[in-house]
């Protein structure tokens, strides 16, 4: 009935991608948590773009909090959000009550984009990823057929999961690609900036002092993968369509501003069957700041200084 009701909705609005959706094994539809969510080995965790709100508008009964910045980053780094040791998530997780065995259910109201980040790091420290799924849709969906709570969950009983060391094939420095992409021009490697196209050309500057890119990165928006309206996943189709142009036989270096969308493009990418993608731990937070390394403004990967 529930699937009937959302598909009649879709017809009477035009949001097609209400019923088409890219279906990857690693998200699921809100019907699949309901018939799941008073398992006791079922975790939720909520990670919103404003914490707040978690209290306020509201959360899935029962799901712990995940502060975007506060638990998903390195408190004491530079910037914050490069990624945090493992002793330091593992801790966080076991705060949650995650255990090795646990089911791990993350949503966000941000078209995955805070999912993702959460939903990577438990990769990169070795979880069963076979127990971590992302809910297609997120508060949105969840929100058109369920109520949401205001009141804090009971506090769970402490966890015992115990993570490994982190996979660093995953993982590039800013040395990285300096040395691959802007100075040697490594012809296996490509890099790839996941930002919003205004702040990939400097147009737009956002959260750094200057504007731009890194040379010799080429532009495709992760969020553009995701209904802005529904917020789920848009068709296996229309993902292979995005990122048609971007070659399968190569290293695929990806970052975007804090660490959250290109996260997006890492899960968009393993979906798609590109089997080299390692994220840049920093993004353009870091790089925008550093004013000895060098940027391009514009919309082509290099400009007249670092053009061949």
């Amino acid at each position: 009935m529930r699937f009937i009701v959302s598909a009649l909705l879709a017809a009477l609005l035009g949001f097609s991608s209400l019923s088409a959706t890219a279906d990857p094994w690693f998200l699921v539809e809100a019907e699949w948590l309901e018939e799941r969510i008073d398992d006791p080995k079922t975790v939720v965790l909520e990670v919103r773009y404003y914490p707040h709100r978690y209290y306020t508008v509201g959360h899935i009964a029962g799901a712990h909090q995940v502060q975007r910045f506060k638990d998903l980053g390195d408190n004491f780094g530079s910037p914050i959000m490069r990624l945090p040791a493992r002793e330091v998530f593992q801790e966080r997780l076991r705060g949650w009550g995650v255990d090795n065995d646990s089911m791990v259910v993350i949503y966000d109201d941000s078209r995955t984009a805070l999912a993702s980040r959460l939903y990577f790091m438990f990769a990169l420290y070795g979880f069963d990823m076979d127990r971590v799924r992302v809910l297609n849709g997120g508060t949105i969906d969840w929100s058109a057929f369920n109520p949401m709570s205001t009141e804090p969950p009971e506090a769970p009983r402490r966890g015992n999961v115990t993570l490994s060391e982190p996979d660093t094939s995953l993982l590039v420095e800013w040395t990285d690609v300096f040395d691959d992409v802007v100075s040697r021009r490594d012809p296996s490697v490509v890099l790839l900036d996941s930002r919003p196209v205004e702040q990939y050309t400097g147009e737009v500057v956002n959260g750094a002092v200057r504007g731009g890119h890194i040379p010799g990165a080429i532009n495709i928006v992760s969020l553009d993968a995701t209904d802005p309206i529904t917020q789920k996943w848009r068709s296996r189709e229309a993902l292979e369509e995005m990122y048609a142009e971007l070659p399968r036989d190569k290293t695929i270096y990806v970052y975007c501003h804090d660490g959250f969308r290109k996260t997006l493009t890492w899960m968009q990418l393993i979906y798609l069957g590109y089997e080299d993608v390692r994220l840049l731990n920093g993004g353009w937070s870091f790089w925008g700041n550093e004013f000895s390394l060098p940027v391009v403004i514009g919309d082509a990967p290099y400009d007249a200084n670092y053009d061949l």
